[in-house]
């Protein structure tokens, strides 16, 4: 018998063992990418998905969810004076909105692992996710996804150096389950769309 063998053990018994066992559902995929692994799991959580390759596109897809909603005409609710713009274009009325059809927004991070979307009070003010309309339509970037949620709380850390924003929430679920389970306890659902443009 090799004397490594009688030393070292079996390595090939060894690496046998570690290849039958069994990964947790739970643990991200390490050899997916992350943007793949996003799209994936955002999906499976009932998300919709539409990835713009320019600005032109991302007008044009907003204008199309706008039509498939019937939402012309109709109140907004929108802090963030970069997106104006699409509402302007489309006479939508966000200055003094009581009653708003959909919320319109960015986001800090689009995070893999779990398909759900990272935002602070830089993009919600004081609101909780609950207290914000049930229609929701993010404008997101691809430089914006990262794989867990810790990368995206460090990536908050860097980014705000100073003015560092409270109310830091994530929302995953994006439709209604038939049957309330444990996981999603005390989480709203959202009617969510998600503009992705392509920055890389």
């Amino acid at each position: 018998m090799n004397i490594f063998k009688k030393i070292f053990g079996n390595q090939d018994a060894t690496e046998n063992q570690e290849n039958n066992v069994e990964k947790s559902q739970y643990a991200p995929d390490i050899n997916t990418p992350v943007d793949e692994l996003f799209t994936i799991n955002f999906k499976n959580n009932g998300g919709k998905f539409i990835y713009c390759s320019n600005t032109e596109e991302a007008h044009e897809n907003f204008e199309n969810i706008l039509e498939e909603n019937d939402w012309f005409e109709n109140e907004v609710q929108c802090f963030d004076s970069r997106l104006f713009n699409f509402l302007d274009e489309n006479r939508l009325e966000y200055k003094n909105a009581t009653n708003p059809t959909f919320f319109f927004t960015a986001c800090e991070n689009l995070i893999a692992d779990e398909g759900s979307i990272l935002f602070s009070s830089k993009q919600l003010k004081q609101f909780k996710i609950d207290e914000l309309p049930t229609n929701i339509i993010v404008y997101a970037s691809t430089s914006q996804l990262l794989m867990t949620k810790g990368d995206g709380l460090r990536n908050i850390k860097t980014k705000y150096d100073k003015e560092y924003p409270t109310n830091i929430t994530a929302i995953k679920y994006f439709e209604k389950t038939k049957e309330e389970d444990f996981l999603h306890y005390g989480s709203c659902h959202k009617n969510l769309y998600l503009i992705l443009l392509e920055d890389l």
